[in-house]
């Protein structure tokens, strides 16, 4: 299975998206959207970011786990990760999030079909 980012709608029928590894674990969600088209934008500014170890925001939970954060240029906030037991397991995402990212397809799942959405590289839209 390639990567991928799932566009969704959530509860309150906001847009988001979440970024899948090949083994289809969440490695990155996005916060709400009231519109698709903006949570696209979200999703192409995760891609041009991503590969930038800089954007990455490492962070420890009052609890002691770890987490990080993915930032755009303006410094705000594009993507969130999953809570880790380990600051290697954390770091490990964030490794998993600059490979995938680049490259993943995106899939609309808002669609009855779950169709590929524009914007996805040619190549992997194929897979």
């Amino acid at each position: 299975m390639a990567a991928k980012f799932e566009i969704y709608k959530d509860k309150a029928s906001e847009f988001r998206f979440r970024l899948k590894a090949t083994n289809g674990q969440t490695i990155l969600a996005s916060e709400g959207y009231k519109a698709r088209a903006g949570c696209m934008n979200g999703v192409e500014s995760v891609r041009k970011n991503a590969p930038d170890d800089a954007r990455y925001e490492r962070k420890t939970t009052e609890s002691g786990k770890y987490r990080f954060n993915l930032k755009s240029g303006n410094n705000q906030v594009i993507g969130t990760s999953e809570s880790y037991e380990t600051e290697k397991a954390r770091d490990g995402g964030i490794e998993s999030v600059k490979k995938n990212a680049p490259t993943a397809i995106v899939a609309d799942i808002t669609e009855p079909t779950g169709k590929i959405a524009p914007g996805t590289p040619p190549a992997e839209a194929a897979v």
